[in-house]
């Protein structure tokens, strides 16, 4: 009976190995294995048939220790393995840190004093969240994976349409029709090979927005209703997340960066409620003029890669506002409100 347990065991590690689970998952399987036929060994008497057929706990003892020392054993490799990395990692930090063609590829970022080697390594680490991929998000996402940003996230449900074309400059006519983030996952891989995509072919909601902004470094809205606006606030100001947000209308766009964690005020700060219906103009309401989203989204990137490498100031309590008719530019104060809902707590 023991070996047939026991094969029985190594089967289920081939098994679970074979369809993809985790060797920790599979380790943790074996685990409780082991303490289940021990806890049941110890409990029944002696002379109960489980005990009787099982040969007792004595037996199920020895292989349960000796499978713990070649589970510490490996534990322990892995523990030196991982210091001996570590250290090699850090005696070759400089030389190491990117390879030939990044340098190359990298190197005006490299030589701005503002940002070097340390800036391009901060970007090449780091996580982006892009919400939506129209106008706004388009530049971004351009100019993210230009500069080597490590991880890009991509979310929207919308398909490409042929009045995009104007100024979603991401898109090439033939892929009409297509979902936006796998035609922008494809862009993202034609510019740099080197950038990992992860695309959500879905629309943003409050169930989720938490959960998905925990794992990213910042989170760039370039979203056009407002109702994706505050739950993507209300999220970022929950996991602690710089929220870099764009808008435009027609002929005027402007940026800004929320940050309460920072001192800076959130967006529901400066924006308290959505206006009225029918009191801001939609793209397909009011037009826009097709570089407008390119200029925006560009400061939009800048201020992305200013929050990554950490140079320069960024637009946290201020607002930038651009109008391309009169080839005018601003900047206003925005403040934190003490009566926020959603960061005064």
């Amino acid at each position: 009976m023991i070996v047939a347990i026991l094969s029985f065991i190594i089967f289920a590690w081939f098994l679970t190995g074979y369809l993809g689970m985790s060797r920790n998952s599979r380790l943790g399987i074996v685990f409780a294995m082991f303490l289940s036929i021990l806890l049941s060994l110890l409990v029944l008497a002696e002379t109960n048939s489980f005990s009787i057929t099982m040969g007792g706990w004595a037996p199920w003892a020895t292989i349960s220790f000796l499978v713990g020392l070649v589970f510490l054993f490996q534990l322990f490799i892995k523990i030196l393995k991982n210091k001996s990395k570590d250290h090699k990692s850090n005696d070759n930090e400089k030389n190491d840190e990117f390879s030939e063609h990044e340098l190359e590829r990298y190197s005006r970022h490299i030589i701005l004093k503002e940002i070097g080697g340390l800036g391009q390594r901060r970007i090449k680490d780091s996580s982006v969240l892009i919400l939506g991929v129209g106008g706004l998000g388009s530049p971004v996402i351009q100019y993210l994976a230009a500069s080597g940003v490590g991880t890009i996230g991509i979310i929207d449900d919308d398909k490409v349409s042929l009045s995009n074309l104007q100024r979603q400059v991401i898109y090439p006519t033939e892929q009409l029709g297509e979902q936006k983030v796998f035609s922008a996952t494809e862009a993202i891989y034609k510019l740099n090979s080197n950038v990992n995509v992860r695309p959500y072919n879905r629309r943003l909601n409050a169930e989720i927005a938490e959960e998905i902004f925990s794992e990213y470094d910042v989170i760039v809205d370039g979203t056009d209703n407002f109702e994706t606006r505050y739950i993507a606030n209300a999220a970022a100001t929950k996991t602690n997340k710089p929220l870099v947000s764009g808008a435009l209308s027609q002929w005027e766009g402007q940026v800004s960066v929320f940050a309460p964690h920072q001192g800076g005020p959130c967006y529901a700060c400066v924006f308290p409620k959505p206006p009225k219906e029918g009191a801001v103009l939609t793209c397909a309401e009011g037009g826009v003029f097709s570089p407008l989203p390119g200029v925006i989204g560009s400061f939009m990137a800048v201020e992305t890669l200013k929050i990554l490498t950490q140079s320069g100031s960024t637009l946290l309590g201020q607002m930038f506002i651009y109008d391309s008719l009169n080839g005018e530019t601003r900047k206003i104060k925005t403040d934190r409100s003490i009566n926020c809902p959603v960061c005064s707590d």
